[in-house]
């Protein structure tokens, strides 16, 4: 169905439907992804206080057939909030939905706005004793609505989850305007079909998420940390499982680095010491809580030195206290800002099954190759998967975009040949839309067709963003 720009007719009707303070926002700060590839079109800029405005803005471009597209802290890598060749769009930004609706440590719930940063909401967390385990380097100025939309991983995964399973209840305005309040929070609801679910993930596509419930969990009573040298990503699978097995459930986090990461830091004046006497070609960040005291410290010390001796690890710094855990982190999330500065030719958020990453990596290693010679930083969350696959230019080259198409194809093909996802936890956007066309099952792609037309048979959801055709 055809599209209608938002008209000065229209845009009249729809400022006087909102207080003034939701006309505010400046066009410009949603034009323009974070790596600078994606540019968005003009709109009309609106920002909600909270649903009941939202869902008089949606009936409004329901009526008169204007798109729509939802725009949270506006860090997403994918084009997802980025409005691309439609009829002038309603941009609805979440920066003024920013409302802690109330927090229960006892039921272990909190119950936010969608435009909450997400460090405000593990502040908020925090204040009563408990934690929101995701963990973003946007921490700071991503919305969880947009952490929802896109169904957000992280570092965490491996215990605690991606949103969708962080997540208790939503509260949504549809297609048509009309609101749904799931918000209950209930951890066991199985009437119907799980609509709650549907929507995490489908990136603004099925209706704009205004609020949700959010689980939280308990801080660990001891916890440790180590940045431990491995000899190559086989041996990290091995000590992956080395650790599994002592340790199970109290794994945190198992992230794989290399020794590009390293350089990049350095490279771009990253406040980071350098712990070992040489960088490794790889290296791991395992951290590790436990519920309970029992000696975490002195039984990881020595499960360490056994992994020594197994030829699992080469070196390993230990962390065994807040501050020098929290360092550590500090500059395994400072890797994303540092491939920024330098600049990718192609980057990939990808997933495949953990027992074939090493076989994965050296395959896509040979097949970048063959293609010319560029710098591979390759590292991310080995213990559920995900891997950011990065190819960048050689030291004192620019960035050869005529070569992007190729390595993606490459390595796209590569995934799908292992079983796995090519877009592991950023989205798909409007910057994968047509890989998704292109890699997925005929079936599943239809029934994603299908769910739109159902939910939104005018289109105005963030149209062009999941199923249409990518940008260039």
């Amino acid at each position: 169905m055809a599209l209608n720009p938002a008209s000065e007719e229209f845009t009249a009707l729809l400022a006087d439907s909102v207080p003034a303070a939701a006309l505010q926002l400046p066009a410009d700060a949603f034009s323009l992804d974070l790596r600078g590839r994606f540019t968005g079109q003009d709109g009309f800029v609106i920002a909600p206080s909270d649903s009941d405005e939202v869902a008089r803005i949606v009936r409004l471009c329901h009526q008169w057939q204007v798109p729509l597209v939802p725009v949270g802290g506006a860090t997403g890598l994918v084009a997802g909030h980025l409005a691309q060749d439609l009829p002038r769009p309603v941009i609805v930004s979440s920066a003024r939905m920013n409302r802690i609706r109330g927090i229960s440590p006892g039921a272990s719930i909190i119950t936010a706005e969608a435009g909450c940063t997400l460090q405000s909401i593990q502040q908020a967390a925090a204040s009563v004793g408990r934690i929101f385990p995701m963990a973003l380097a946007s921490k700071g100025s991503c919305h969880i609505g947009g952490n929802l939309a896109t169904n957000s991983g992280g570092a965490l995964t491996i215990k605690h989850g991606n949103m969708r399973d962080l997540c208790l209840g939503l509260e949504v305005v549809l297609p048509d305007g009309r609101i749904w309040n799931g918000l209950s929070g209930l951890r066991k609801d199985n009437q119907g079909y799980d609509v709650r679910n549907l929507l995490i993930g489908s990136e603004g596509t099925l209706g704009i998420i205004t609020a949700a419930s959010l689980r939280l969990t308990r801080p660990p009573v001891e916890r440790i940390a180590a940045l431990a040298a491995v000899r190559n990503p086989a041996t990290a699978r091995e000590l992956l499982e080395f650790i599994l097995d002592r340790f199970g459930d109290m794994l945190t986090a198992f992230e794989l680095l290399s020794r590009t990461g390293f350089e990049f830091l350095a490279e771009t004046g990253s406040n980071f010491h350098q712990p070992f006497s040489e960088l490794p070609r790889w290296a791991v960040l395992i951290d590790i809580g436990s519920s309970c005291e029992f000696g975490l410290v002195d039984k990881f010390a020595d499960d360490l030195s056994l992994a020594a001796e197994k030829s699992l690890i080469e070196d390993a710094v230990i962390a065994d206290n807040a501050a020098r855990i929290e360092k550590m982190w500090e500059m395994r999330e400072a890797i994303p800002e540092a491939n920024r500065r330098i600049g990718s030719v192609s980057s990939h958020d990808i997933a495949v099954p953990i027992e074939s990453i090493a076989e994965f990596i050296a395959e896509a290693d040979n097949s970048v190759a063959a293609i010319g010679e560029f710098r591979i930083n390759c590292f991310g969350h080995m213990g559920d998967g995900n891997l950011h696959y990065n190819v960048f230019p050689l030291p004192g080259e620019s960035s050869d975009r005529t070569a992007r198409k190729r390595i993606m194809d490459s390595i796209h093909a590569l995934v799908r040949s292992y079983g796995g996802s090519i877009s592991a936890e950023h989205g798909t956007g409007r910057a994968k839309a047509a890989e998704l066309k292109r890699y997925s099952d005929p079936a599943f792609f239809d029934t994603l067709r299908q769910i739109k037309s159902a939910l939104d048979p005018i289109g105005i959801m963030n149209p062009g963003a999941v199923l249409e055709q990518a940008l260039d």
